[in-house]
Parts: C-alpha cells; structure tokens; sequence
C-alpha cells in the first residue's frame, strides 16, 4: 500500500537503543516509519511509529516486503552480532535497488588496566575460558550457551533480558533477568557477590551495558571479549545524529522534526 500523504517510508531493522531513539527522532518528521523487530526479547518497550514483529523469511522475503510496502530506504540499526539479518538487508536492498544506511555503533576500545583475551566466537571463548578462571559472568545472551555446557569445574552467573522459558544447558548457573543500561557500582556488587574470576561478552559496544567493563578493571579481572562478525558493507554511521543527516540526505528532505517532502 502507498505511504499515507505520499510521504517517504523508511524501515528500521532493530530493537538495538538507537533503533529506539531513532524513531523517536524521526516522530512528527513526515516520514512514514515502521520499525522491525525479531520478536526475541519478550516486553520490549514499543518504539514511535509502526511496529512489525517477526522474521521475513531471509533475503527473499524481505525484498517482498520492500516492494509491496514500498519502501523508500532501509536503516540496519539491529545489533553489532546480528550478521544474518544485516546480510538478508543488504542483499534485499541490492535485488530492489532501495536505499540501505547502517547505522553501527562503534565497538568497546580497551583502557588501562583491562585484560582483555580476545576470540573470534563463542566456542573459542569457552575453550579459552577455564585457563582464566572458575566462576564466569556470562553476558553473551541467550544464543551460544551449548559452548559452555561440557566445561568442567566451572560455575556461571549468567545475565539475560528476560528470564528463560527453557532451562539453560549449563550444569551449575545462576540467571539474573535485567535490561540495561547499568552502573558500575551495580555492576561491581553483582562481581562481588557472585565471586566471579572473569567476564565473558561480545565486543557489542554502546554505554548501556559498558559498566560492566569498568568494574571488571577495577577489580582486576580478566575479560574474554568475543569479537564483532565483519561490519556490513555499504553506507555506514556511528551514531543516531550522523543517521539523522543521512537520512536527511538521501530521502533529499529536510531534517526530521520539520515538513518532509517526498521524494
């Protein structure tokens, strides 16, 4: 169906915080905007506009959706780690030639005193994991944990946005169910009390969940950091203001929070 007024349709990929204050940027903008969630994360506070929830069905499906719902540019605000739908996106993008912006935040850069060990996934960060200590922070989601079921000896703190419905495959584990953003006070009393000897997480980057890094350095801890998968290719900003321009810019209106005239 056409945008209502004639106005430009843009279709965020997210349910990333930025994802969220983009939308909210872009309310009362004039652009028609409808923002795409996996549907993962149960209770996830609803962002301004139009909210689709579920898979497309791969790169295919979603080029469907781009033509019938005729959409005129495509922001990847999803998370750092989700590959798959950044790589449907540029390929559906390519195959119905619609505009595709990334808007990637940068990744965690190491301070003094971080003891960062870097790995490439999740299997080798819990084949390196009991070289560095004996009771793990897990705040790698829900995805992966299988890597860590078969470690001997180990005991984890394992933190997730919403509790499971499914037991985790982790013999001896603790669940703590919270969103972030955290402060490092808070997040230096859950090192303490859980006795936790090291941290393992992705390289997600952002401040919501970077509190975690400052009390493992205080404290001397070594962080098993799993690095980002290759960035998406293509047109890609830091930060929700440079996604405002460029926006702007390619949809060729004004700024959001102003009359938008389509394109």
């Amino acid at each position: 169906m056409p945008a209502p007024d004639g106005a430009p349709r843009l279709l965020i990929l997210g349910g990333t915080g930025e994802a969220r204050v983009l939308a909210a940027a872009l309310a009362g903008s004039g652009i028609d905007i409808v923002t795409s969630l996996a549907g993962r994360t149960r209770n996830a506070p609803p962002p301004p506009g139009r909210l689709r929830v579920g898979g497309f069905g791969g790169a295919a499906g979603l080029a469907d959706y781009l033509v019938a719902e005729h959409i005129d540019l495509v922001v990847d605000a999803t998370h750092p780690f989700a590959a798959e739908i950044s790589d449907n996106a540029a390929a559906a993008c390519a195959t119905t030639e619609t505009a595709r912006l990334v808007l990637a935040r940068p990744a965690w850069t190491r301070a003094p005193g971080d003891i960062w060990i870097e790995a490439d996934n999740v299997a080798e960060a819990a084949a390196l994991l009991p070289r560095h200590g004996r009771r793990a922070f897990l705040s790698t989601g829900r995805r992966g944990l299988e890597a860590f079921a078969a470690l001997d000896g180990m005991w984890f703190l394992v933190r997730l946005v919403d509790p499971p419905a499914t037991p985790l495959p982790l013999p001896d584990c603790h669940v703590v169910a919270a969103r972030g953003p955290f402060a490092v006070a808070d997040e230096g009393r859950l090192l303490d009390e859980h006795r936790i000897d090291v941290l393992v997480c992705k390289a997600s980057g952002g401040d919501a969940t970077a509190a975690k890094l400052a009390a493992a350095r205080e404290r001397g801890l070594p962080v098993i950091m799993i690095r980002r998968p290759p960035a998406p290719s293509g047109r890609v900003v830091p930060c929700v203001d440079l996604a405002l321009a460029a926006i702007r810019a390619m949809l060729d209106g004004p700024a959001a929070g102003t009359e938008t005239r389509a394109p």
